[in-house]
C-alpha cells in the first residue's frame, strides 16, 4: 500500500505569522491535530500541533506570538510514492502522529495521520464531537 491511497489531501495551511492564538482556534474549528505551515509555494516550513499548542500554554508563551517561534521547524515528511511501511516507519522511530506528504519537488500534496490510519485500517472511525 502507498502513503497516496492514505493520505488526507485537504491539509489545513497556515504561514508563519500566524499567532498561537488563531492557530489554537483553526485547530478547534477544523477539529484537526496540526496546522501545516507553509510558504506561498506550499513548501513546509514548520508543522504546528496540538502538542505545540499545550506546550505553548504550560510555558506562558504569549498568544500573540507568531507561530515561526514555537512551531517545529525540522518537519519529517514522506514522499507520496513511498509504501505505507517507510511511512509507518518515520512516524514510530521520530514518535510522531502527523506525516507531510511531499510531491517529487518537495511541495505539500497531503498528510498521514495515526488518525487517518485508524480510520482505514483498523476500522476505527473517529468520533467527531
Amino acid at each position: 500500500m502507498k502513503v497516496r491511497e492514505l493520505m488526507l489531501e485537504n491539509v489545513v495551511t497556515t504561514k508563519e505569522d500566524t499567532t498561537i492564538e488563531d492557530a489554537i482556534e483553526t485547530l478547534f474549528r477544523k477539529h484537526v491535530g496540526a496546522l501545516m505551515i507553509t510558504d506561498d509555494e506550499r513548501k513546509c516550513k514548520g508543522i504546528f500541533t496540538e502538542r505545540d499548542a499545550l506546550r505553548s500554554v504550560v510555558r506562558k508563551v504569549p498568544l500573540n506570538t507568531h507561530l515561526r517561534r514555537v512551531m517545529s521547524k525540522n518537519v519529517i515528511t514522506v514522499r507520496e510514492n513511498a509504501s505505507f511501511a517507510e511511512a509507518k516507519r518515520l512516524m514510530t522511530s521520530h514518535r510522531i502522529r502527523h506525516l507531510p506528504v511531499i510531491d517529487k519537488k518537495g511541495y505539500l500534496v497531503g498528510m498521514l495521520t495515526l488518525r487517518r490510519i485508524l480510520d482505514e485500517l483498523v476500522g476505527m472511525p473517529t468520533v467527531k464531537s
